[in-house]
Formats: structure tokens, C-alpha cells, sequence
């Protein structure tokens, strides 16, 4: 039997976007692959209903002892707190750079592709995202584009984006299928 996929989310201590989290870790999970949830240290994050404190969520491992070929593919979820604070870990960014590097896949959605930005791997990328980060995408040497979903498939990798929750559904089909992954038919 083949080993399982892991599929790594990666999140700040607080101002996730809950269901940014819960939606791609299902899908994960029912595709038959291992979500661990990775950040800043060991204990629980704090998830959010836009502006409302919603769940917590238990970490598997902290970033500082995180190694990038341990995991398969990544997942960014967004909120606006999560992804800034997100940005300004360096393990993090360093996490993302080596998962880039060895050509594995990504994908953010929402205010997520700031933890790209910041690691320099956008340029030459096109990808889509929240609207408010279009200048830094643009900034940062990548093309942005207002869909519902962004697959670019360029220079030894591959980026899958998307907006916001309600591209969700489209976000987590092509999510899988940069992952290997195939989800299991609606109702199943």
C-alpha cells in the first residue's frame, strides 16, 4: 500500500479564516491523505467567522521544527491577521521557500499569497487572490487576475489561488488535483 500524502496548512496563532481551514482539511481528509496543521509554536490557534472569534484548532508542529520535504503540498488559508502575521514569521517564510524550491505545490486563498509574497516566489507566477493584494502581487514580480480559481503551472511547480469563501469549491477541486488527490463524489 502506497504511504499516505501530508498536506501541510499553514497558519499564524490567530485571525484564520475558519472555514479557509476546515473546507481544504476535509477535503484532505476525505481523499485519503494526512493534514497537519503547522504554526508558530505548539498549542492552539484561534480560527475566525470573518471578524468573530470562532474555534481553535490543536498544532501538529511548530514551524521552527517543521521540514518542508516532510509534506507533499501545502496549504495557505487566509484572513487578513492570519496572513499578515503569517508573512513576518521568518520559519514560516523559510518553510515556503524550500517547499517551493523542491517543486512541490501550493496553494493559498484569500490574503494567504502575502506568505508568497514575502518568500519572493510570485514572480513570473500569475495567480489570483483578495483584491487588496494585487499591488503587492504586482509588486512582487507576479500578474494578478480577479477569477474564482488560478492554476498556474510554471518553472518546476505548481500554485493554485483563489479569492475568498465563497471560491472555495472551486479552490479545493483544483487544490486536490495539484495535490494528486482525488475527492470523493458529493454525498459520499
Amino acid at each position: 500500500m502506497a504511504e499516505q500524502k501530508r498536506i501541510a496548512f499553514l497558519v499564524d496563532t490567530e485571525g484564520i479564516e475558519q472555514v479557509e481551514l476546515t473546507e481544504p482539511w476535509q477535503h484532505v481528509e476525505k481523499a485519503g491523505a494526512v493534514p497537519r496543521l503547522l504554526a508558530p509554536k505548539l498549542g492552539q490557534v484561534q480560527a475566525y467567522d470573518h471578524l468573530t472569534p470562532a474555534d481553535t484548532f490543536d498544532v501538529d508542529v511548530p514551524f521552527a521544527h517543521a521540514d518542508p520535504m516532510d509534506y507533499d503540498a501545502v496549504v495557505i488559508p487566509g484572513g487578513v491577521a492570519n496572513s499578515d502575521n503569517l508573512r513576518l514569521d521568518r520559519d514560516a517564510v523559510r518553510f515556503i521557500k524550500q517547499h517551493v524550491a523542491a517543486g512541490k505545490p501550493v496553494a493559498a486563498i484569500c490574503h494567504g499569497p502575502w506568505l508568497l509574497v514575502e518568500a519572493d516566489v510570485v514572480r513570473g507566477k500569475m495567480l489570483t487572490s483578495f483584491p487588496s493584494l494585487a499591488t503587492d502581487i504586482r509588486n512582487a514580480g507576479g500578474d494578478w487576475s480577479d477569477e474564482e480559481v488560478r492554476v498556474c503551472d510554471m518553472a518546476g511547480w505548481t500554485l493554485v489561488t483563489s479569492r475568498k469563501p465563497d471560491d472555495l469549491p472551486a479552490f479545493n477541486r483544483e487544490a486536490l488535483k495539484a495535490f494528486g488527490l482525488h475527492d470523493l463524489p458529493s454525498g459520499s
